[in-house]
């Protein structure tokens, strides 16, 4: 285990398997875990209407200063392990982005029809940037140009179809060691989860682990194909760079 506490970010677009993937690290008895810490943030300086808005916004801290303070100060409870859930698109432009640095990151991306045709369930008329990629492509870019080193890229089918290969990947390239609690989680609701649960939560409340994989045929609406299209060329720049087992 090393002996510096290891604060890990990774960043998502909405409707991934980020969720999942907080249960999965929320499972080590090692690693505390953070759920969307900019989410109030990203709501107050956007004024998006997203489910539970006002809700969010009263139970969360939305200045971005104080929450990069926070993700970079004392690990909760003493834990070696600080695991950070976020959704690229909330790092807005405003941000200072110098203490992302002091984070191990890596990249959580999905095919964008996939993210698509569910994030329009609930939001129905997306642009690129609420989808995260673009942020994900200039974040990694940009992480890559101050330190000379490329965030690993994970894409969420690789990890459906093998969860364990792909987790312990992962936690090599992060340099944490591996435990195969995080395969396995006791359903419901957790304490750390945010107050948005309710709206956005439903399926991962009701799992116990990864579910396998099942590829999504359901169309891309034609209003968003332009939408799409620029999501998939930035998607498929990012999956050239992924790592598998």
């Amino acid at each position: 285990m090393p002996t510096a506490p290891v604060r890990i970010a990774l960043w998502s677009g909405p409707r991934n398997i980020s969720t999942a993937m907080l249960r999965s690290w929320g499972a080590r008895p090692d690693c505390a875990v953070s759920d969307e810490p900019l989410y109030a943030h990203y709501l107050k300086a956007t004024g998006a209407e997203h489910p539970g808005r006002d809700e969010v916004l009263a139970a969360h801290e939305s200045d971005w200063r104080r929450v990069a303070e926070h993700l970079t100060g004392p690990v909760p409870e003493g834990h070696p392990i600080w695991y950070q859930k976020h959704m690229a698109h909330h790092l807005t432009p405003e941000i200072d982005r110098a203490w992302v640095l002091s984070l191990k990151n890596a990249m959580l991306i999905r095919d964008p029809a996939e993210m698509i045709t569910s994030f329009i369930k609930v939001i129905p008329d997306p642009a690129p940037e609420d989808l995260g990629l673009p942020q994900q492509a200039e974040l990694s870019d940009w992480i890559e140009s101050e330190t000379g080193r490329r965030p690993p890229v994970i894409d969420a089918r690789d990890v459906l179809e093998d969860p364990e290969g792909m987790l312990r990947a992962l936690c090599d390239a992060l340099g944490v060691p591996w435990d195969p609690a995080m395969l396995s989680w006791a359903p419901g609701p957790r304490k750390t989860d945010g107050v948005w649960a309710k709206h956005w939560y439903d399926s991962v409340y009701r799992s116990t682990g990864f579910a396998p994989y099942r590829p999504k045929h359901e169309p891309v609406p034609d209003r968003l194909k332009e939408v799409h299209a620029r999501c998939r060329e930035i998607y498929d720049r990012l999956h050239d760079r992924r790592f598998t087992p």
